[in-house]
């Protein structure tokens, strides 16, 4: 809450004097008192100051403008008692004299919990004044905020905050967690006192470190090595759901655009690289922080106070495309506010963003809430995370695991380690993000068993959107990436050289361990382009029985038409099988008639017919047993084959 501050409450009542000739008082000796404390007060003399007005109320108890003078300066001095003991005696004396101060009094008694005494003050500042009209808005405020209060002290949340212990946190500042989708590395900022000898101008350091979970328990937090880390502070973290990148804020250098900009840095094989700013147009002359990279590989939330947003602090994203970023866009009024909007963190389900805001009904000062986008990208259905998670006081930086039921946050609360800890906890059920599962294994080459460093992605078959974007390492051939439950997936990788890899994924709600987070180990084989050599095709589908071509099948068809553009050489045969369900003669004919609708989906496409042949081959070629539903469904594919 704001208060006013003592030279605009001297301002106002020196202007109110000025044109109203007269003061309250008609006591000589009062008015003489008054004015020599008025000038002790621009002497910045508080406490002969102080003295002279409570003088001056001796000689009259009702002189008006110095129980706002006495307010004011006991207000200035967290003296909240002796403040409102004076406020509400010049309200008492004239109510309508200044009626700033019954919205002073109302932002008092929602500070100190008098919930129904602030709504009283707020809504008797807004029936008496007129000269405020501005004001009015942050009262109604006031007023909502007062009775969300009271009805969330009413219907508390679950709330048990577990602190991660000595391993993560220490006597120093530990906060803005940040997890990889497997739940098994901690990146954390952590703030302490700088060595002495060295050349850096603030007094205080911030280092990014990391913890790794085994067997249930968090391993020692060690600083992550240079050059990530470095003389200067880096924090306000977030880490891919892969782990590869790592995008984090570093104020003041050489190379920064503004005061604070956002850095990335990408790890290959166990160790990070050289940092870089992003650079334009994420970072810009104003202050850029606090990143959120979400599962789809491209997409970075982050905060900014630039030009165009709603308030002071907003939520911000930029969409990295075609090797650069796109110009950022403001999430929107659902989102952000006149207030200030921070510390988002977008979850692994893509649809659910978690943020602080002091713009949105909560509590007072920074709550956390969550926002839910919709099929179409739209935000909607902001909520607030309840009491007691959100208090009277700040909180923020949270994030919830890939689990969809832990959170992490930090707090200063009693029982610490000292300073700030990291905390986890179970999230309520009415503000969880949508389940998801991780999906991860190692790419490799299909004849020679190398590592593979591979693109992946994983697509809604639905929608066609690109849901996941990720790749594996290098060094490890190690990929790991997060898919929401409840859709159908083509899953993609490719690399140069091979065919690529082409899986469906069901993710249904069928089944009751899909109603909570797992791991599924997937390897990949990649079949290097060699004649003979050929792949399925999983993600074609075609109408019961018939050879049309469903619109789900774009993506993957997609896939063949980037892979034949890519090797300008390559000759391949499209292959139709069918099961053994039917008429071995009709299954012939309508396997020929699939394979022909593939090979003209990519002559349209703009893939020259010379280099494409088709073929039907029914129910001869079958590579699983026909007699069971999952058999039958092996052997119902389209596949390509290097001529």
């Amino acid at each position: 809450m704001k208060k006013l501050s003592i030279i605009l409450m001297t301002l106002l009542l020196a202007t109110t004097v000025v044109w109203g000739q007269d003061y309250s008082s008609k006591n000589p000796k009062a008015i003489k008192l008054y004015d020599k404390a008025q000038t002790a007060l621009y002497q910045s003399n508080i406490d002969q100051a102080l003295r002279l007005f409570g003088q001056a109320l001796e000689a009259d108890p009702d002189f008006v403008e110095c129980h706002i003078m006495m307010g004011d300066l006991y207000y200035d001095a967290h003296k909240t008692a002796q403040a409102k003991e004076h406020y509400q005696a010049a309200a008492r004396i004239n109510p309508t004299f200044f009626t700033l101060v019954w919205k002073t009094l109302a932002d008092i008694a929602l500070k100190e919990g008098q919930l129904d005494e602030a709504v009283v003050d707020y809504e008797t500042f807004i029936k008496l004044d007129v000269a405020n009209k501005p004001r009015h808005a942050e009262a109604q405020m006031g007023i909502a905020t007062a009775r969300f209060r009271q009805e969330a002290l009413a219907h508390p949340v679950a709330f048990n905050p577990v602190n991660l212990g000595a391993a993560v946190n220490s006597a120093n500042d530990e906060y803005f967690p940040a997890l990889t989708i497997d739940g098994q590395t901690l990146v954390f900022t952590r703030r302490f006192p700088r060595n002495a000898n060295t050349t850096a101008t603030t007094a205080e350091e911030e280092d990014l470190y990391q913890c790794l979970l085994r067997n249930d328990k968090w391993s020692a937090a060690q600083r992550i090595a240079p050059p990530l880390n470095s003389t200067d502070n880096e924090g306000t973290q977030c880490i891919s759901q892969d782990g590869r990148i790592l995008f984090f804020t570093a104020c003041g250098r050489r190379d920064g655009a503004g005061r604070c900009d956002v850095y990335m840095c990408v790890n290959k094989g166990g160790t990070w690289g050289n940092p870089r700013n992003v650079g334009a147009p994420v970072n810009s002359g104003a202050w850029e922080s606090q990143p959120s990279f979400s599962i789809d590989g491209k997409t970075l939330y982050f905060v900014s106070d630039r030009a165009g947003g709603y308030g002071g602090l907003d939520i911000w994203k930029a969409v990295f495309e075609n090797g650069k970023w796109s110009s950022p866009e403001n999430l929107g009024p659902t989102v952000n506010t006149a207030g200030n909007e921070m510390a988002p963190f977008i979850h692994y389900d893509d649809h659910t963003l978690y943020f602080a805001s002091d713009g949105h009904i909560g509590m007072g000062g920074l709550d956390l809430f969550c926002a839910r986008r919709n099929s179409a990208g739209e935000w909607y259905k902001v909520e607030n995370l309840g009491y007691p998670i959100n208090t009277d006081g700040d909180e923020s930086g949270l994030i919830v695991a890939p689990d969809a039921q832990t959170a992490y946050f930090a707090s200063d609360r009693a029982g610490g380690r000292g300073g700030l800890d990291i905390y986890s906890f179970e999230m309520p059920y009415k503000v969880r993000p949508m389940v998801t599962v991780c999906w991860k294994g190692t790419v490799t080459d299909a004849k020679s068993g190398a590592v593979v460093a591979a693109d992946i992605q994983i697509i809604d078959v639905a929608t066609g959107q690109v849901v996941a974007n990720t790749g594996s390492d290098a060094k490890t051939g190690g990929y790991m990436v997060s898919i929401p439950e409840g859709h159908d997936y083509a899953v993609n990788a490719s690399a140069k050289g091979y065919l690529f890899y082409s899986e469906s994924e069901q993710r249904h709600f069928d089944d009751d361990r899909l109603l909570y987070w797992h791991t599924i180990t997937r390897d990949i084989a990649l079949m290097p382009i060699e004649t003979g050599e050929r792949i399925a095709l999983r993600n074609v589908f075609f109408e019961t029985g018939k050879y049309n071509l469903l619109p789900t099948s774009t993506a993957e068809l997609d896939k063949v038409v980037e892979l034949l553009q890519q090797n300008a050489t390559l000759r391949v045969e499209l292959g139709g099988h069918t099961d053994n369900v039917g008429n071995a003669a009709d299954n012939q004919r309508l396997s020929e008639q699939r394979a022909k609708a593939v090979y003209d989906y990519l002559v349209a496409h703009g893939i020259e017919a010379n280099r494409l042949t088709y073929k039907g081959y029914g129910e001869t070629q079958p590579v699983a047993d026909n007699s069971t539903p999952t058999g039958q469904a092996a052997n119902r594919r389209t596949e390509m084959k290097v001529l």
